[in-house]
């Protein structure tokens, strides 16, 4: 039976370092099932979740850290069965004043709701009008029972009044 594990990767950035790495997991053997990959402050960081049998782990730590041996961190995690979200899952998109402490105020309003954030991508960027900077993030989230999305709009919204919060 084949084991599921959690491939995560960061190091140094280049052209075709993907490509590498999927070569890498299909030659030990592997199915490259879903991925989250990024350049981030100009590293290459990714998380792979990587279908493979039991006795080819060594074999893919082993590929997947000779694609890059000056400076790419390998780290194998067992990724146990999959878990289905619970509850109804909500998309959102956040645009506010960039400022220290807003990834944490953001978090804090969800928590007490028992809002599961399953997902985060943020940036921050130069507005187009005043060059003040913006804070972006797109959240996918599960909610539990009795939350609904307005319960989410107005905890979030409630961190600031500058804050905008689209529903999907």
């Amino acid at each position: 039976m084949a084991s599921r594990v959690i491939l995560t990767v960061i190091g140094s950035d280049r052209p075709g370092l993907t490509a590498a790495l999927a070569e890498a997991v299909l030659d030990a053997g592997g199915n490259w099932l879903e991925s989250h990959l990024a350049r981030l402050a100009g590293r290459y960081v990714g998380s792979v979740l990587v279908e493979i049998a039991p006795e080819q782990l060594a074999a893919l730590h082993k590929a997947v850290a000779a694609v890059d041996a000056n400076g790419l961190n390998v780290t194998l995690v067992d990724a146990g069965e999959a878990v289905a979200s619970a509850g109804t899952r909500l998309s959102l998109q956040l645009v506010a004043q960039d400022r220290p402490g807003i990834v944490n105020e953001l978090a804090q309003a969800l928590a007490p709701l028992g809002v599961n954030i399953e997902s985060l991508e943020t940036t921050a960027e130069d507005g187009a009008w005043s060059g003040a900077r913006l804070f972006r993030a797109e959240v996918v989230a599960s909610l539990p029972a009795g939350v609904s999305e307005t319960d989410v709009q107005a905890a979030l919204e409630g961190v600031s009044a500058e804050i905008m919060v689209d529903l999907a």
